[in-house]
């Protein structure tokens, strides 16, 4: 019976007549970044204290996010382990971790700026400033871990 779905669905394709060619979308169209394929993003302040790892809606390969949405989790090493937790919305919460992985990733200099989907993060000498479309957000510094 298989058999026969498959001779007839192949005499459908043999008959058909040939589809045009799909448009070719624009160059710009093209462009990915690596979040929008399911792709981590790390960063760093120039310190090397303080590093972040955002992660595209949907999650990675090897991480999924609490709820599914985007979430930028920052780390700071010295002078006591802090983690803070930022979905794309909602409030930013200092999460608790036995995990010590931080800093790498491309650094970004006193004074610059990362952002990427609903994430702004601003890098100065005081600290790591950041916040989601909602307005929630965090600092972090050598001295500090707010979430507001």
């Amino acid at each position: 019976m298989k058999v026969g779905y498959f001779l007839f669905a192949a005499a459908l394709v043999a008959c058909s007549p040939p589809q045009s060619a799909a448009p070719t979308p624009a160059p710009e169209a093209q462009t990915e970044t690596a979040a929008a394929q399911g792709v981590s993003i790390e960063f760093m302040a120039p310190s090397g204290n303080i590093g972040c790892v955002y992660s595209p809606a949907g999650g990675t390969a090897v991480y999924q996010t609490a709820d599914g949405r985007a979430e930028l989790k920052c780390d700071r090493s010295e002078p006591e382990y802090v983690r803070i937790v930022m979905s794309e919305t909602g409030p930013a919460r200092i999460e608790p971790t036995d995990e010590r992985g931080c800093c790498s990733g491309e650094t970004i200099q006193y004074g610059q700026s990362w952002s990427e989907g609903a994430f702004t993060c601003n890098v100065s000498e005081a600290g790591l400033s950041c916040t989601n479309r909602e307005r929630h957000g965090f600092t972090l510094s050598r001295t500090r871990a707010e979430v507001n």
